[in-house]
């Protein structure tokens, strides 16, 4: 059995609120952050149970009101997988447990679909991602993100297999030179979608944060600092942008894009 949790802190250091924040539609219509990803978890097919994992009574009055099951998850933890580890203790019953972050409405259903799947295929999946290769926009996107100093989103570099090799906030491969005709752009997106073996839940909020994962603030790093492969799943955008709302920045761009796939 598969289960969404959908963690959200009030108290975010970069967007103090996000989860509150409002976002309008195609129709005009204002949803708050929130709710945009629970209706982005609803819209998954195949999954079991879907619940909004925070430690913010603000938030929880907000996702229970619009008809969301809430679990509260303690203070002290430190990041969106440590809620997911503390939420899967009371889940027993669901092998797969998929954190889909609080921060990305626009995450199409597939993305979600192609990790379990992933994990179903292969049960020596201890942890799965999704990734996207960028198309020229993105990309861009990116590269000014980082010219203005602005936190963006983040990129993945892996192996052949899929393994991980690395996830940074700084765009890599490093790109220093114009792409030729027909020459595939390098660089993949990070999705900010995990899937994870209760298993490997369990381990993740003993383990020590390591330096990588301190200086990129990327949480899925602790699983690599442990020795405990992330399995990166290519998947395709299907014609549908996707951003993350990272910063206030992003929210026109976000609801620029609702509109075009006529969302409310």
């Amino acid at each position: 059995m598969a289960l969404i949790v959908i963690p959200a802190r009030y108290a975010s250091t970069r967007y103090p609120g996000k989860p509150l924040a409002e976002l309008r539609g195609a129709g005009g219509v204002a949803r708050s952050l929130i709710r945009r990803s629970w209706d982005a978890a609803m819209s998954v097919p195949g999954i079991d149970r879907v619940v909004v994992a925070t430690d913010d009574q603000r938030i929880a009055q907000a996702a229970t009101a619009f008809g969301a099951e809430v679990v509260m998850t303690p203070e002290s933890c430190r990041n969106g997988t440590e809620r997911c580890a503390v939420v899967s203790r009371d889940f027993a019953a669901h092998d797969i447990v998929v954190n889909l972050q609080g921060d990305a409405p626009l995450t199409p259903p597939w993305f979600v679909s192609a990790l379990v799947e992933a994990m179903r295929a292969d049960e020596g999946i201890a942890v799965a991602t999704p990734v996207l290769r960028c198309d020229a926009e993105a990309l861009a996107g990116f590269l000014d993100d980082r010219r203005q100093g602005r936190v963006g989103a983040t990129t993945a570099v892996f192996d052949g297999s899929g393994r991980a090799l690395y996830f940074s906030k700084e765009v890599l491969p490093y790109t220093g030179r114009p792409l030729g005709p027909g020459e595939e752009i390098p660089v993949f997106h990070h999705v900010g979608v995990y899937a994870y073996r209760r298993s490997a839940l369990r381990a993740y909020p003993d383990w020590p944060v390591g330096p990588l994962e301190t200086w990129e603030g990327l949480e899925q790093l602790r699983f690599m600092e442990n020795g405990t492969p992330v399995r990166c799943v290519t998947v395709e955008s299907r014609g549908q942008a996707f951003w993350e709302l990272n910063n206030p920045s992003d929210i026109p761009r976000i609801e620029a894009i609702l509109r075009q796939l006529g969302l409310d």
